[in-house]
Protein backbone atom coordinates (compact mmCIF):
# COMPACT_ATOMS: atom_id res chain seq x y z
CA UNK A 1 0.00 0.00 0.00
CA UNK A 2 1.31 3.61 -0.81
CA UNK A 3 2.04 6.04 2.20
CA UNK A 4 -0.48 8.63 2.52
CA UNK A 5 1.58 11.76 1.06
CA UNK A 6 1.66 9.68 -2.10
CA UNK A 7 -1.88 9.11 -2.21
CA UNK A 8 -2.54 12.75 -1.69
CA UNK A 9 0.00 13.56 -4.46
CA UNK A 10 -2.41 11.10 -6.74
CA UNK A 11 -5.53 12.36 -5.83
CA UNK A 12 -3.79 15.88 -6.73
CA UNK A 13 -2.74 14.71 -9.84
CA UNK A 14 -6.18 13.20 -10.78
CA UNK A 15 -7.92 16.55 -9.88
CA UNK A 16 -5.31 18.02 -12.27
CA UNK A 17 -5.80 15.66 -15.30
CA UNK A 18 -9.93 16.93 -14.72
CA UNK A 19 -9.27 19.95 -14.79
CA UNK A 20 -7.28 20.08 -18.38
CA UNK A 21 -10.02 17.71 -20.09
CA UNK A 22 -6.92 15.28 -20.20
CA UNK A 23 -8.33 12.11 -18.08
CA UNK A 24 -6.37 9.07 -18.42
CA UNK A 25 -9.48 6.53 -18.75
CA UNK A 26 -8.83 5.61 -15.21
CA UNK A 27 -12.72 5.40 -14.87
CA UNK A 28 -12.78 1.59 -16.95
CA UNK A 29 -14.73 -0.95 -16.29
CA UNK A 30 -14.08 -3.78 -18.49
CA UNK A 31 -14.02 -7.36 -18.06
CA UNK A 32 -10.51 -7.87 -16.99
CA UNK A 33 -10.92 -5.43 -14.69
CA UNK A 34 -14.23 -6.32 -12.86
CA UNK A 35 -12.83 -9.99 -12.48
CA UNK A 36 -9.89 -9.04 -10.29
CA UNK A 37 -11.81 -6.70 -7.75
CA UNK A 38 -14.29 -9.57 -7.59
CA UNK A 39 -11.78 -11.20 -5.72
CA UNK A 40 -10.80 -8.06 -3.46
CA UNK A 41 -10.24 -4.85 -3.31
CA UNK A 42 -7.06 -2.53 -2.11
CA UNK A 43 -8.81 1.28 -2.17
CA UNK A 44 -5.61 4.02 -2.16
CA UNK A 45 -7.64 6.57 -0.54
CA UNK A 46 -11.30 7.06 1.45
CA UNK A 47 -12.97 10.10 0.74
CA UNK A 48 -16.07 11.30 2.82
CA UNK A 49 -18.06 13.25 0.66
CA UNK A 50 -21.02 15.23 -0.17
CA UNK A 51 -23.82 13.76 -1.95
CA UNK A 52 -24.34 16.67 -4.58
CA UNK A 53 -24.84 15.06 -8.09
CA UNK A 54 -22.31 17.26 -8.70
CA UNK A 55 -19.50 16.06 -6.82
CA UNK A 56 -18.41 12.24 -8.13
CA UNK A 57 -15.31 11.84 -6.55
CA UNK A 58 -14.22 9.42 -9.42
CA UNK A 59 -14.57 12.06 -11.73
CA UNK A 60 -13.05 14.68 -10.41
CA UNK A 61 -9.76 12.82 -9.09
CA UNK A 62 -9.69 10.86 -12.67
CA UNK A 63 -9.22 7.34 -10.75
CA UNK A 64 -11.11 4.11 -11.80
CA UNK A 65 -13.20 1.01 -10.49
CA UNK A 66 -11.64 -0.40 -6.66
CA UNK A 67 -9.09 3.03 -6.52
CA UNK A 68 -11.60 4.89 -4.01
CA UNK A 69 -13.60 3.74 -0.76
CA UNK A 70 -16.15 6.70 -1.47
CA UNK A 71 -18.58 7.40 1.49
CA UNK A 72 -21.25 10.16 0.32
CA UNK A 73 -23.85 11.66 2.62
CA UNK A 74 -25.50 15.06 2.27
CA UNK A 75 -23.19 18.02 4.18
CA UNK A 76 -20.43 15.10 4.33
CA UNK A 77 -21.62 15.49 8.02
CA UNK A 78 -20.19 12.93 10.45
CA UNK A 79 -22.40 10.14 12.61
CA UNK A 80 -21.30 6.98 13.87
CA UNK A 81 -22.08 4.96 11.48
CA UNK A 82 -20.14 6.82 8.79
CA UNK A 83 -16.82 6.71 11.37
CA UNK A 84 -17.51 3.63 11.28
CA UNK A 85 -17.36 3.60 7.87
CA UNK A 86 -13.96 5.09 7.60
CA UNK A 87 -12.99 2.59 10.18
CA UNK A 88 -14.16 -0.31 8.09
CA UNK A 89 -11.76 0.52 5.07
CA UNK A 90 -8.76 1.94 7.44
CA UNK A 91 -8.30 -1.17 9.15
CA UNK A 92 -9.65 -3.80 6.58
CA UNK A 93 -7.68 -2.32 3.43
CA UNK A 94 -5.05 -0.38 4.93
CA UNK A 95 -6.29 2.63 3.68
CA UNK A 96 -3.40 5.42 4.43
CA UNK A 97 -5.68 8.56 3.53
CA UNK A 98 -9.00 10.11 4.44
CA UNK A 99 -9.92 13.29 2.54
CA UNK A 100 -14.07 15.07 4.05
CA UNK A 101 -14.39 16.64 0.77
CA UNK A 102 -17.04 19.34 1.29
CA UNK A 103 -17.78 21.85 -2.10
CA UNK A 104 -18.77 25.10 -3.13
CA UNK A 105 -22.37 26.05 -2.43
CA UNK A 106 -23.55 22.96 -0.57
CA UNK A 107 -27.39 22.46 0.10
CA UNK A 108 -27.13 21.11 3.20
CA UNK A 109 -25.21 24.36 4.41
CA UNK A 110 -27.55 26.66 2.76
CA UNK A 111 -30.52 24.76 5.14
CA UNK A 112 -28.41 25.21 8.39
CA UNK A 113 -27.89 28.98 7.17
CA UNK A 114 -31.32 29.48 6.48
CA UNK A 115 -32.72 27.75 9.88
CA UNK A 116 -30.29 30.10 11.66
CA UNK A 117 -31.35 33.20 9.99
CA UNK A 118 -34.78 31.57 9.96
CA UNK A 119 -35.01 32.58 6.16
CA UNK A 120 -36.44 29.14 5.15
CA UNK A 121 -39.24 26.96 5.70
CA UNK A 122 -40.26 23.97 7.92
CA UNK A 123 -37.50 21.66 7.53
CA UNK A 124 -38.57 17.71 7.95
CA UNK A 125 -37.67 16.01 10.70
CA UNK A 126 -35.19 13.80 8.69
CA UNK A 127 -33.18 17.19 7.15
CA UNK A 128 -32.96 18.67 10.56
CA UNK A 129 -30.96 15.80 11.63
CA UNK A 130 -28.20 16.69 8.95
CA UNK A 131 -28.64 20.34 9.69
CA UNK A 132 -28.62 19.40 13.70
CA UNK A 133 -25.58 17.93 12.52
CA UNK A 134 -24.11 21.11 10.88
CA UNK A 135 -25.50 23.70 12.95
CA UNK A 136 -22.93 23.71 15.77
CA UNK A 137 -19.82 24.27 13.07
CA UNK A 138 -21.98 27.17 11.31
CA UNK A 139 -23.02 28.71 14.55
CA UNK A 140 -19.84 30.49 15.40
CA UNK A 141 -20.16 32.53 12.23
CA UNK A 142 -23.44 34.11 13.13
CA UNK A 143 -21.30 36.04 16.01
CA UNK A 144 -19.22 37.77 13.19
CA UNK A 145 -19.56 40.09 10.77
CA UNK A 146 -20.10 38.04 8.58
CA UNK A 147 -24.20 37.63 9.34
CA UNK A 148 -24.52 40.26 7.36
CA UNK A 149 -23.51 38.90 4.02
CA UNK A 150 -24.98 35.17 3.69
CA UNK A 151 -23.42 34.82 0.53
CA UNK A 152 -19.68 34.86 2.52
CA UNK A 153 -21.33 33.47 5.57
CA UNK A 154 -22.29 30.24 3.46
CA UNK A 155 -18.60 30.07 1.90
CA UNK A 156 -17.43 30.62 5.34
CA UNK A 157 -19.33 27.70 6.91
CA UNK A 158 -18.52 24.93 4.02
CA UNK A 159 -15.10 25.16 5.10
CA UNK A 160 -16.01 25.11 8.67
CA UNK A 161 -18.16 21.99 8.12
CA UNK A 162 -15.24 20.06 6.42
CA UNK A 163 -12.41 21.06 9.13
CA UNK A 164 -15.03 20.03 12.16
CA UNK A 165 -15.51 16.45 9.81
CA UNK A 166 -11.69 16.53 9.52
CA UNK A 167 -10.88 16.69 13.80
CA UNK A 168 -14.05 14.71 14.20
CA UNK A 169 -12.60 11.48 12.68
CA UNK A 170 -8.92 12.70 14.06
CA UNK A 171 -10.11 12.67 17.99
CA UNK A 172 -13.33 10.73 17.32
CA UNK A 173 -12.38 7.31 16.85
CA UNK A 174 -9.64 5.56 18.92
CA UNK A 175 -8.71 3.60 16.25
CA UNK A 176 -7.78 6.65 13.60
CA UNK A 177 -6.11 8.26 16.90
CA UNK A 178 -3.55 4.84 16.66
CA UNK A 179 -3.43 5.06 13.02
CA UNK A 180 -2.16 8.40 13.05
CA UNK A 181 0.28 7.72 15.19
CA UNK A 182 1.42 4.67 14.77
CA UNK A 183 1.11 4.53 11.04
CA UNK A 184 1.12 7.90 9.44
CA UNK A 185 -2.62 7.62 8.42
CA UNK A 186 -3.79 10.57 7.75
CA UNK A 187 -7.41 13.09 7.50
CA UNK A 188 -7.38 16.18 5.44
CA UNK A 189 -9.94 18.05 4.29
CA UNK A 190 -10.73 19.72 1.03
CA UNK A 191 -12.86 21.76 -0.59
CA UNK A 192 -14.35 21.11 -4.43
CA UNK A 193 -15.37 23.90 -6.95
CA UNK A 194 -18.31 23.72 -8.64
CA UNK A 195 -17.59 26.93 -10.45
CA UNK A 196 -13.86 25.39 -11.50
CA UNK A 197 -13.23 21.63 -10.85
CA UNK A 198 -10.55 22.36 -8.77
CA UNK A 199 -10.28 20.94 -5.15
CA UNK A 200 -8.40 22.62 -2.81
CA UNK A 201 -6.86 20.76 0.07
CA UNK A 202 -6.54 23.19 2.56
CA UNK A 203 -7.09 21.66 6.10
CA UNK A 204 -3.93 18.93 5.89
CA UNK A 205 -3.33 17.97 9.70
Amino acid sequence: MISASEALERLREGNRRFMSDDCSGAQHSGKNRRRELAEGQEPFATILGCSDSRVPAEIIFDQGLGDLFVIRVAGNIIAPSLVGSVEFAAARFGTPLVVVLGHTQCGAIAATVEELTQQGGAQSPNLLSIVNRVRPNVLPLMNTELRHDLHALSREAVRANIRASTNHLRHGSELMENLIEQKGFRVVGAEYSLETGVVDFFDLG
